[in-house]
């Protein structure tokens, strides 16, 4: 069997370019995953996606694909790559997130979690053997261990306890996956998750705990939950010193551009974050220049392009002027095409990364270009 995560070169520091071989196809890391929580990245099409943001890999959500459209239709359809037509590579999260940001409707014990359906009130149970259910269901390259993800701040001993069920969860992953194959005649991948909030001791346990479990890749959760920047830099440092190397890391839910280079110096190879898609839904933009906000009076009269720098159509056929308009009038269009152009932004992002690593001069780079992907145009 082929190798699952090759390094090819690791750039001075932490910073590595390497390659992850699924099924559905070769992913060159350091990468970001565009999110499409419900088999759709929000106003993006498919073949946008694959042709023009030039999208690798892209995430679904257990939790949300669970509810609707439901497993019976999604085993009905031959999983997640059919039902949406996309034949590259997804990862699953593992609904666990979703499930416990339900606070007020939801009650969990060793066994698992119940919750209240947020569609229809309908009450369900997700165990760590029903969300790998779920996730054989939905046929994804890569899925996630069920954990649960405490708030910030959270006081010492929760943390220490949910950290500890999250161990104990993992265990009943493991042995569920053990004795039940693939569904689609594919290799599913299963990473398990990291826990410990912003505490060094309990984070180097998890991160030993779960290195231990010997998975094929392994992720960093409970992070970008409120905490400082400088914390999750911190503890991203810390457990990526502990995680085995030859293991891709995925960091979860982050971040801003500059969150994406400097998890990238610390070692992480894979990021999502709905951040692209939901800041261009409110004309933000992020572009090499900086962070643009497009309903400012500002660019009212401006016919350039969308961005001089831009990989993406959009870029090069739309002036800020255009697009203004397109917001100011409310029009979905002008949605469609921020969210083009910020999905583009953060896969150039990456990609441009990747080749200074592979150049050698990656953390130079970063700091030269760090201050300018910051400033507010």
């Amino acid at each position: 069997m082929q190798q699952f995560f090759n390094i090819e070169k690791t750039s001075q520091g932490k910073a590595r370019a390497g390659e992850l071989t699924t099924d559905h196809g070769v992913v060159k890391t350091p990468i970001f995953m565009p999110v499409g929580t419900v088999a759709s990245v929000k106003t993006v099409h498919q073949r946008e996606l694959k042709d023009d943001i030039k999208a690798q890999i892209i995430l679904g959500n257990t939790y949300h694909l669970y509810l609707r459209p439901g497993m019976e239709v999604m085993q009905e359809a031959g999983g997640l790559h059919k039902f949406m037509n996309w034949d590259l590579p997804i990862l699953t999260d593992s609904g666990g997130f979703q499930v416990f940001s339900l606070s007020g409707t939801r009650k969990m014990s060793e066994e698992g979690v119940k919750f209240k359906s947020h569609i229809d009130g309908s009450v369900h149970l997700f165990t760590p053997e029903k969300s790998m259910e779920i996730q054989r269901q939905i046929g994804a390259d890569i899925f996630m261990a069920f954990d649960e993800c405490v708030a910030y701040p959270c006081e010492y001993n929760q943390v220490k306890a949910s950290m500890e069920m999250t161990h104990r969860w993992l265990k009943r992953c493991i042995d569920w996956n053990e004795k039940n194959p693939e569904l689609y005649g594919h290799k599913q991948r299963f990473f398990p998750i990291v826990q410990g909030s912003t505490y060094s001791d309990l984070r180097k346990i998890s991160a030993e705990v779960i290195a231990e479990a010997g998975a094929e890749g392994n992720a960093i959760g409970g992070l970008s939950v409120g905490e400082p920047e400088e914390e999750m830099y911190r503890i991203t440092d810390e457990v990526t010193d502990i995680l085995p190397k030859d293991k891709p890391r995925y960091l979860m839910g982050v971040g801003t551009p500059w969150n994406i280079l400097e998890s990238i110096g610390l070692g992480i190879d894979m990021m999502d974050c709905v951040m692209p898609t939901r800041n261009a839904r409110n004309a933000m933009l992020f572009t090499w220049q900086g962070v643009m906000n497009l309903k400012n009076e500002k660019w009212k009269k401006d016919f350039s392009p969308l961005d001089e720098f831009g990989t993406s159509f959009v870029d090069k056929e739309y002036s800020k002027a255009y697009v203004r308009h397109l917001f100011v009038s409310k029009e979905y269009l002008a949605k469609q095409i921020a969210s083009i152009h910020n999905l583009a932004f953060y896969l150039d992002l990456v990609k441009v990364a990747r080749e200074h690593i592979l150049a050698g001069d990656f953390y130079e780079w970063k700091k030269s270009v760090d201050p300018i992907l910051r400033q507010r145009l």
